[in-house]
């Protein structure tokens, strides 16, 4: 089904582009028509083709799957600013003098937007400071660095080197512990044995800490646990577990099925969360879960969460998506005040589908844990 709708969508924005722009006299002064509709032709079956194989193939086949998602973004993009320019001018109908005129800056600012939204998908994700009180922290606590790093959706075009860079980039912020929050992995296992030489890389002395997000569910995700465990990186799956003497650290299975099928969204919290009439003695409670669902949300605060750190939405990852994410999980991204709760959403630090972003990079947070004045 989801091919389907990308074959239907991704066919319209091709061949509304490949119409508009061949209205423009520079290009249809200089090429055949019968040239130009055959390239248009031979880019949407390469594009249809690349649809159907995929890019989560750690194989040959990744290469016409990110085409065909890649090409879906720039139409994507170039429909976003072609489509006022049609509609300024009537379609050329109307104002006919300076029709061109309009769809040629159409056209250029939609190139542009393209090549920054790829730009901004491939770059180094920039490092995020955040800074959280927590109710309970202990003094000795105060000051305390955690990174954050959530949606890496390693596999075909994200590898262990790249890895090994982002490994860099959170050792140079001298991290207490790290804190893997869902999405390590597109769909399946990378399969690449030097991922747990560059996993063991991270210096943390209070360790490196992951969950499972919908991404790990939809490959072998029991094979992925062990690439990461083979790493050093340690997992919670509906557990908690003491960082620091007053600071525990819990984490939840990812919710994604159970919210696609209906079911019990707070199951993996009771398990791993004591009610607060249950808790004398408060604690200070770091909660990691890969989709920030309102009823995770709602409960974490009311038993005594005082940070929760989720990913998933990747900030909507092309504007205007923002908009349409937001409307499903209305917290979108960075931090937000849930009663006495702090909760922070990371965009990510890789992508998903087309590597491009619009209109910010992805993203390493740095968190500064500050007890209570």
């Amino acid at each position: 089904m989801f091919s389907i709708v990308l074959n239907i969508i991704g066919s319209l924005f091709h061949f509304y582009v490949a119409h508009r722009l061949y209205r423009l006299d520079p290009l249809r002064t200089r090429v055949r028509p019968g040239a130009w509709w055959l390239g248009v032709l031979v880019v949407w079956l390469v594009y249809l083709g690349g649809v159907h194989l995929g890019d989560e193939a750690i194989d040959w086949r990744w290469w016409p799957g990110q085409f065909a998602l890649t090409w879906l973004g720039i139409l994507f993009v170039m429909t976003l600013c072609l489509l006022p320019a049609d509609l300024l001018t009537g379609f050329g109908f109307w104002w006919r003098a300076q029709a061109q005129r309009v769809l040629g800056v159409g056209a250029l600012a939609g190139v542009l937007l393209s090549a920054f939204a790829i730009f901004q998908g491939v770059r180094a994700p920039v490092i995020v400071e955040q800074e959280v009180s927590m109710p309970h922290l202990p003094e000795s606590l105060d000051g305390t660095v955690l990174v954050m790093v959530t949606d890496l959706h390693l596999g075909a075009q994200r590898r262990a080197d790249w890895m090994e860079r982002r490994v860099a980039q959170i050792n140079a912020l001298q991290p207490a512990a790290v804190l893997m929050v869902g999405d390590q992995v597109e769909d399946n296992p990378l399969g690449e044995p030097r991922l747990a030489q560059v996993l063991r890389g991270l210096k943390a002395p209070r360790g490196v800490w992951a969950v499972t997000g919908n991404h790990e569910f939809y490959g072998d995700v029991e094979t992925t646990v062990r690439e990461f465990e083979e790493g050093g990186v340690r997992w919670l799956r509906d557990r908690r577990v003491e960082l620091a003497p007053g600071l525990v650290l819990a984490g939840i299975e990812d919710v994604g099925s159970r919210m696609r099928g209906g079911g019990e969204l707070t199951t993996g919290l009771v398990d791993v969360l004591p009610a607060a009439a249950d808790s004398p003695n408060p604690v200070a409670t770091i909660l990691l879960s890969h989709i920030p669902a309102a009823p995770v949300i709602e409960m974490a605060a009311a038993r005594g969460v005082g940070l929760m750190l989720s990913g998933h939405t990747h900030g909507g990852q092309i504007w205007p998506f923002s908009y349409l994410v937001q409307r499903r999980f209305p917290q979108l991204v960075g931090q937000h005040a849930v009663g006495p709760m702090t909760l922070v959403i990371s965009r990510g630090a890789g992508s998903w589908g087309p590597r491009m972003r619009l209109w910010q990079p992805g993203e390493i947070v740095k968190i500064t844990l500050r007890a209570p004045r």
